[in-house]
């Protein structure tokens, strides 16, 4: 029999959807989210998301077995902010069979045609500060923290289904933030910022974490605004935000850097708490809940997120103390290395900087599109 696409209904099938990645990845770098927290993540009364968007959920089966899964959304925010008509995809998992991703990608656009739309991008879940994009370089290495994974087929299959690219997500490496190793260049602008223009750069409070993101809103949705994909920060958005943050909170890697009082630029960046999932497999019970209380003993390494400056404070050279001070914060955190990103590749400036810190590319993801009209 031919493989069947229809809509996510029910308790049953959502679970068939949370569960297909655990089948098609046992065995492989790919590590096993907190099945709770998908579900929490997939809710549309819980996900910030939904706040400003809609979405579908599909299933693909064959002879009953589910072979597949997909989602088509449509964000209003970010329609609304680049005067555009996309829909996005996400989720997207298959096993390696030409008609069961045609199939699911046929689905999603016709879903997205309905509503309107005349480009579908992806895949993304729900939006590209989520897991973003298809794997096509560093299948050998675990994801980290907001990372997806995937066989090497996937990208095969889907460009062989007609989607071609839209843009490559770069994360570079840094296996020790060693300040010896940052260029004079870059210690002389640091010190700059500091003597003439007065940086100071201290910790996010956790108590007042929430309040702290008002200001990291203000930096991204000013910072970030020009890049492809963004969306802006929503007040609801933040409140998620917060939460989440609250779990992977460190104090020597959450920083905010001030002149004069004022906030001028931030670095978040985060544990990857994907090592403490990795054991947890899936599972808060029996003993999930014992690795995630030890987390600070069992994670080694870090995921640069976000580093962003306002930019009337571009000048002052205050993003090069932020990157100084993230080194300074591997001499003596446990987490002394990482991976940075994810960054675009048309964000020369960045990959620049990167080069300069001594990283190198690790892992690229790709976004692609096709046209709905």
């Amino acid at each position: 029999m031919g493989v069947v696409v229809r809509p996510v209904r029910g308790a049953l099938d959502l679970r068939a959807f949370v569960a297909l990645p655990f089948a098609l990845h046992r065995g492989t770098p790919w590590i096993p989210p907190l099945k709770l927290e998908r579900y929490a993540f997939l809710s549309r009364r819980l996900n910030a998301f939904f706040t400003h968007g809609e979405a579908e959920y599909f299933l693909a089966r064959r002879d009953g077995r589910v072979v597949g899964r997909v989602t088509a959304q449509v964000d209003r925010a970010f329609n609304e902010f680049h005067r555009s008509r996309w829909g996005m995809f996400g989720f997207l998992e298959f096993e390696d069979d030409p008609a069961v991703v045609s199939g699911l990608l046929e689905a999603a656009a016709g879903w997205l045609r309905d509503r309107g739309c005349d480009l579908m991008v992806g895949p993304m879940d729900f939006q590209m500060n989520d897991e973003s994009g298809v794997l096509i370089e560093g299948f050998e290495r675990e994801p980290m923290i907001k990372q997806p994974w995937h066989p090497r087929y996937y990208r095969e299959r889907v460009e062989a289904a007609g989607l071609t690219k839209a843009m490559d997500l770069l994360m570079w490496e840094r296996s020790v933030f060693d300040p010896d190793a940052l260029s004079p260049r870059m210690l002389r602008i640091a010190e700059r910022a500091r003597s003439r223009y007065g940086v100071r750069i201290r910790p996010m409070s956790r108590l007042h974490l929430r309040r702290e993101l008002d200001d990291f809103a203000k930096v991204y949705n000013s910072a970030w605004s020009r890049n492809w994909g963004f969306v802006p920060y929503s007040k609801k958005d933040l409140d998620a935000y917060a939460l989440d943050l609250q779990l992977v909170y460190s104090r020597d890697w959450f920083m905010v850097a001030e002149i004069d009082g004022e906030t001028a630029a931030i670095a978040i960046t985060v544990p990857d708490v994907n090592q403490v999932l990795k054991r947890m497999n899936g599972r808060l019970l029996p003993f999930g809940w014992w690795y995630f209380l030890w987390k600070s003993r069992i994670i080694d390494r870090v995921r640069v997120g976000f580093l962003g400056v306002l930019p009337e404070y571009e000048l002052t050279g205050v993003g090069a103390a932020l990157y100084v001070a993230q080194y300074r914060a591997g001499e003596t955190s446990r987490q002394a290395g990482g991976e940075m990103g994810w960054i675009l590749e048309t964000n020369h400036s960045m990959n620049r900087a990167m080069e300069e810190l001594g990283g190198r590319i690790v892992k690229r993801f790709r976004v692609y599109q096709r046209e709905l009209a």
